[in-house]
């Protein structure tokens, strides 16, 4: 089969000195070689396997693309869809055929462009598109927390409309689920449960950042019959780093802001049998005032350990009901002695300041305690709690095997403790 034109005119440099003198003829117009030809179509060589009339294809099955002529040859494949991401694919040994190695999108448009030589060695190409199959069940993804700002120890989180089990489609949702940060930061996503991601960076964010996560999910297959649905984007940003440090042993509160102390409390905490958590707790909210009563948290009424208080300037750091608040019935002990039922008290002047010092995110962190260790997942943000190692377990990239499951049944969110 003859494509024309197949050669060009050669227009040799001669002499440099005529080159020079004319100012005409240019060097190296062509060389001669087929491959300088322009491309010729190639529809009659080039097929495909998708349905004709327009008919959307399923996207289970492979897109393949064949070259007719048993001369020619496919030198290269490029797929595309709507959203800009291009299919993974495999040509054979005699580059006679092509086929795609990764599932196609649900829902979308792709555009194919193919390159081949024939027996000559001139180049021609097709370009061709076709419509995929809308899905008929979506893995919704929904970002946490609001949009806002935040401290530089509140994590993102994704929560997933269905389960996901297999590690493979865990990598595939992993791979979808985009952060940037400014500053850059190194981090990863953690599988809390089958529909639960938290994502962190290996150290806390930086203050002032601007951090995005976004999905690229839309139409990819997570699971037989699966498919990511469309999702909103987050935007976030940090404040100061502010951490809280309180050092149960010595009864005492150190707050700092972008590493420099700030202030010194003296506070109480809680006393033996009802000793504070120990480890990184990360502010989950603020209220002015809340109503604590023992019951919530066990204590039966008319005990000796019973109590009803109205408590202001309560800052939350678990679901379970530990707070930083004011308590002004226990300032004698305050810096001296550990006499709370859990929470961290302090003089109302004090609380007033912590309370308006703070925002959701920032780190609050307890040492010196008898008390166990903030659990990473179940009450509260723990996340912090986990070594790097660890936490990079937790993920379908990192790890071979699925991350071991972490008990995620959430503490009732009304049971404050004094």
């Amino acid at each position: 089969m003859n494509h024309t034109p197949r050669f060009r005119p050669v227009v040799s440099c001669t002499l440099l000195a005529a080159t020079l003198v004319a100012g005409a003829a240019a060097c190296g117009e062509s060389d001669g070689h087929p491959l300088s030809a322009q491309p010729y179509d190639a529809a009659d060589e080039i097929s495909f396997n998708t349905p004709d009339g327009g008919k959307k294809v399923d996207p289970d099955k492979p897109l393949e693309v064949t070259v007719d002529s048993d001369d020619g040859r496919i030198t290269d494949v490029s797929a595309v869809d709507a959203a800009g991401r291009h299919l993974a694919g495999e040509l054979d040994a005699d580059g006679h055929r092509w086929h795609s190695t990764a599932p196609l999108a649900a829902g979308t448009r792709y555009t194919v462009k193919v390159r081949m030589e024939d027996a000559e060695g001139a180049p021609g190409t097709r370009t061709m598109s076709f419509d995929t199959a809308a899905a008929e069940k979506f893995l919704e993804v929904a970002f946490g927390p609001q949009a806002g700002t935040y401290g530089v120890g509140q994590p993102l989180t994704a929560q997933l409309s269905a389960p996901v089990t297999d590690n493979a489609a865990r990598a595939t949702v992993e791979r979808g689920l985009k952060v940037s940060s400014t500053p850059a930061v190194t981090g990863s996503w953690y599988w809390v449960d089958d529909k639960t991601l938290h994502y962190r960076p290996k150290e806390y964010w930086p203050a002032k950042a601007a951090i995005e996560v976004s999905s690229n999910l839309t139409g990819i297959k997570v699971t037989n019959a699966l498919y990511g649905a469309p999702a909103k984007a987050l935007k976030i940003t940090t404040g100061d780093r502010i951490e809280a440090v309180t050092d149960a042993s010595e009864h005492s509160m150190t707050v700092l802001r972008n590493g420099e102390v700030i202030k010194t409390i003296p506070v109480t905490t809680g006393k033996p049998g009802f000793d504070t958590r120990n480890g990184v707790k990360v502010v989950l909210g603020k209220e002015y005032y809340v109503r604590m009563r023992g019951e919530s948290i066990g204590i039966a009424e008319g005990s000796a350990d019973s109590y009803d208080l109205p408590v202001y300037y309560a800052t939350r750091v678990t679901w379970s009901g530990e707070y930083v608040h004011a308590a002004p019935w226990s300032t004698g002990s305050q810096g001296y002695a550990n006499v709370s039922h859990g929470c961290t008290g302090m003089s109302t002047s004090e609380a007033e300041w912590f309370f308006n010092t703070v925002r959701e995110g920032d780190i609050v962190s307890v040492v010196g305690s008898d008390g166990e260790t903030m659990t990473p997942f179940d009450n509260g943000y723990g996340d912090w709690n986990l070594s790097w190692a660890k936490w990079q377990k937790g993920s379908a990239l990192h790890n071979d095997t699925t991350a071991p499951r972490v008990d995620t049944v959430r503490a009732a969110r009304l049971r404050p403790q004094v």
